[in-house]
């Protein structure tokens, strides 16, 4: 892990985002990236590098007020935190696209944000765009709620066996050399998805044995939905992180489907690892 990026709009919950990224980057000799977005209209993305686009003098002079704000905001936030390397970025436009342009860009490894848990994916950095960075972003996604961890000993790993989900287990490896992390390997058994537990069992056992999974408890948990499970499974364990896949489903089959990652995420307040493989 090479590159994290943060978004900020420097509330409490963004802050925690960033203090649970930069003890990440320590512990990974990672680079932050601390990205501020100047909202407009544009469903695009630009980067402030001095010059604005051309409007009105007053708009103009609004704008570059508000940048000059942003500018003296991130600077702070920086140096309260002096022993990593974060480097500032502000763009104009839409929040989502400058998260997806920079992870482009800058071959970003992982995106930390705030998020705020179970009272709901609200505005907060990028208010109904959290969404859609956990659904869509190309690169893993840690959503951090009002109970940041900075410890990930014990990771739930809530899996449905699917040959997509190296790309998580090779990050979940990473975070396990760096913590010393067990992975506590769930499926959650659902009156609309039953399985008997011999079968589990054995699914389980061949998953793990092909992806070299180390350091690990195994469990089969009941529950009326696969977000409730997985919830309640991760409060018994007191878990540090949850670990899932998102299909990144668009359309009228996120609609039909929805996404349970997404679900966790909205309901927990545990930091929550989503990888979308975007099927």
């Amino acid at each position: 892990m090479k590159k994290i990026l943060v978004p900020t709009d420097f509330s409490d919950i963004a802050n925690n985002a960033l203090n649970e990224a930069v003890h990440i980057a320590k512990k990974s000799n990672a680079e932050i990236v601390l990205l501020s977005v100047v909202e407009e209209g544009s469903t695009g993305s630009i980067k402030i590098t001095g010059e604005l686009m051309k409007k009105d003098v007053q708009e103009n002079i609004y704008f570059i007020k508000l940048v000059e704000k942003t500018k003296e905001r991130i600077a702070k936030a920086i140096s309260e935190h002096n022993d990593v390397t974060i480097y500032p970025e502000i763009r104009m436009g839409n929040p989502f696209h400058s998260i997806s342009d920079i992870v482009s860009e800058q071959d970003v490894n992982l995106v930390v944000m705030g998020t705020r848990g179970a009272s709901g994916l609200e505005e907060l950095v990028i208010g109904s765009n959290t969404e859609k960075v956990v659904r869509h972003t190309k690169c893993p996604v840690l959503s951090v709620h009002d109970m940041p961890s900075s410890s990930y000993k014990d990771i739930v790993y809530a899996t449905s066996f699917d040959d997509d989900e190296a790309g998580l287990i090779d990050l979940l490896k990473d975070f396990q050399k760096k913590y010393d992390s067990t992975f506590h390997m769930v499926w959650v058994n659902t009156p609309n998805n039953f399985e008997r537990d011999k079968l589990t069992k054995i699914r389980m056992r061949q998953f793990i044995e092909k992806h070299g999974i180390t350091n690990f408890t195994v469990n089969i948990y009941n529950d009326i939905s696969e977000e409730d499970g997985i919830i309640s499974f991760s409060e018994e364990r007191n878990a540090d992180m949850i670990a899932m896949i998102t299909h990144g489903r668009t359309g009228f089959a996120h609609l039909i489907a929805g996404s349970i990652a997404e679900d966790v995420v909205n309901h927990t307040k545990r930091p929550v690892l989503t990888y979308s493989i975007n099927k």
